[in-house]
């Protein structure tokens, strides 16, 4: 890789730095290779080193507004602000014309949340800056903070306007979009970006990810080709591809291209998992468990994956196992009310109801309020002897699921159960009125019920 003429200078002038503290020697550096020596050991984290830079930059060059000025954005950066604000106020009486002053300004007013005094010094930055286009963006980070996300997006596209290579700000742009709920105002834009720059790779990205959001898979499959054909490392773009494949059932497709994810970085147990679910679809099981299995193997505490292994074995009606891996992903995420739902439902096929009853009374507690989880519970309830119980989950059912025949069917077959025939015969008429088709369903599950007199004339005269 080479290196520009500025980051070999940049690069030397650290190695002499770096000499000058190792051997004690004080060599001399013009103010501005401090500057560069200064800031990059602040973005690198470095702070003591800084400040040693700094410390020796001041005494080389004490009247250097440059290094006063990166000494207060270390001082902004340490949040010492009274300190910084101070001597920013000495440089504004040496140099009023300096945008760096504004600039500063405006990072210690929004630390100090004065977002729309930052602004102000920002527009006052422009009047004096060459780097309009930073500056531009700087305000548009402000509106963020204040939540103004149409004047964020205008100033983030004047910053594109003049530098359109910003991909931060292109970044935040599409933000903007996809916080207002503006996709198509999105594909707009960034179809004429596209125009202006046929090789940005990120704009291709992002205009496959508003298709993506308006389910128009088609196109968001042509818009992410343009970014992996630009950038053949380009992971993000053949992770989206491949899931815009998926969404139009073309799964061979998706598989290769979450293989190629794969051969640009360690396979993520994200792309492992959905090759699994890519060759089930194709009814490649072996596959499939092959990649489930790499999966959890990859991350063990990936609950999705475990679900995934409880799915496969359910539809192999292989409940032990599936059972076996509904733990394992229970014991990740216990608060999870559709891990407890199939928890309760493996158990019910394996004939254990008190297992299952603590399953479907868990997803209710979690928030499942489903008609199928109140008719679930209560028939493992009936099972388990617990006929007042199993009435009074299916009145709670009732109240969310109002003119549900199912709920009414079982509620007759309970009551009779309890010799309740007068509440039973209500409930009767009830459900007979609404779906009278549905009767078969005390045949079902209360088939001694079914051939009471009493029953069979009631529903008898309902069909004269």
């Amino acid at each position: 890789m080479n290196m520009s003429h500025d980051e070999e200078d940049n690069s030397l002038s650290l190695s002499k730095f770096e000499s000058m503290l190792k051997t004690n020697k004080v060599f001399f550096f013009d103010s501005e290779e401090f500057e560069d020596i200064i800031l990059h050991y602040m973005d690198t984290g470095r702070m003591n080193l800084a400040k040693r830079a700094l410390k020796l930059g001041l005494e080389q060059h004490p009247k250097s507004t440059g290094l006063k000025l990166v000494q207060v954005e270390m001082l902004v950066y340490e949040d010492k602000l009274e300190h910084a604000e101070k001597l920013l106020n000495e440089l504004y009486a040496i140099e009023p014309t300096n945008e760096e002053i504004y600039i500063q300004r405006a990072n210690i007013c929004s630390k100090r949340d004065q977002h729309d005094k930052a602004i102000e010094n920002l527009f006052l930055a422009l009047k004096y800056t060459e780097d309009e286009a930073d500056v531009y963006s700087m305000i548009g980070m402000e509106y963020l903070f204040m939540d103004n996300l149409e004047l964020a997006k205008e100033n983030f596209i004047k910053c594109l306007e003049l530098d359109e290579e910003d991909y931060s700000a292109l970044y935040n742009v599409v933000y903007c979009f996809d916080f207002l709920d503006q996709n198509e105002e999105a594909i707009k834009y960034l179809d004429k970006f596209i125009d202006k720059n046929p090789y940005s790779e990120v704009a291709w990205h992002q205009l496959g990810r508003q298709y993506y959001a308006l389910k128009n898979y088609e196109k968001a499959v042509w818009a992410f080709d343009y970014a992996c054909l630009i950038d053949e490392g380009f992971l993000g773009a053949f992770l989206e591809k491949a899931k815009s494949l998926e969404k139009l059932g073309n799964y061979q497709g998706a598989i290769d291209c979450y293989t190629i994810t794969m051969e640009l970085d360690d396979p993520t147990s994200f792309a492992l998992l959905r090759i699994g679910k890519c060759y089930e679809r194709l009814g490649n099981n072996e596959e499939a468990l092959n990649f489930y299995l790499k999966t959890v193997h990859e991350d063990p505490l990936l609950d999705k994956a475990w679900i995934a292994l409880t799915d496969f074995y359910l539809r192999q009606k292989n409940y032990q196992k599936a059972l076996y891996y509904a733990n394992k992903a229970l014991g990740i995420d216990n608060e999870n009310a559709l891990y407890w739902r199939r928890y309760a439902t493996i158990n019910q096929f394996l004939n254990f109801f008190e297992e299952a009853e603590v399953g479907y009374r868990k997803a209710f507690e979690l928030g499942n309020d489903e008609l199928d989880n109140f008719l679930c519970w209560s028939d493992v309830l009936y099972l388990l002897g617990e006929t007042e119980a199993a009435i009074e989950i299916l009145n709670k059912g009732s109240e969310t699921h109002v003119k549900e025949t199912e709920i009414y069917y079982r509620l007759v077959g309970l009551h009779m159960t309890l010799s309740e025939t007068d509440i039973a015969l209500h409930f009767l008429q009830i459900a007979l009125s609404y779906e009278p088709q549905k009767n078969y369903i005390l045949k079902d599950l209360f088939p001694y019920v079914w051939d009471n007199e009493l029953i069979q004339r009631t529903i008898n005269n309902n069909n004269l």
